[in-house]
């Protein structure tokens, strides 16, 4: 997994590449632990993820419920098999995907 980080005042963008699962996720839950701290406008660009493990839903409903507290977030450029997760998961209903 690789990843980028793009703050632009208090919006962040994290782009995300390869898979989300237990091995990565600890990494990338690490990087954005500061980052996060006053950010009103978090996205999460899914486009080049080509899977999400239950630990990887787990960190972004983690963030959600962070920026619930303190702005909004959205994910963007969900690849097909991601979005069908998605939609069995009930996260299309708690977390803005664009």
């Amino acid at each position: 997994m690789r990843y980028a980080i793009t703050k632009d005042g208090d919006a962040l963008t994290v782009a995300i590449w390869g898979r989300l699962d237990a091995t990565s996720c600890p990494e990338l839950e690490s990087a954005l632990a500061d980052e996060l701290d006053g950010i009103a406008d978090l996205t999460v660009d899914l486009a080049q993820v080509v899977y999400v493990s239950s630990m990887g839903l787990r960190l972004l409903l983690s963030w959600q419920k962070l920026m619930f507290k303190q702005g909004a977030m959205r994910i963007v450029n969900v690849p097909d098999e991601v979005m069908a997760l998605f939609d069995e998961t009930g996260f299309t209903e708690i977390i803005d995907i664009q």
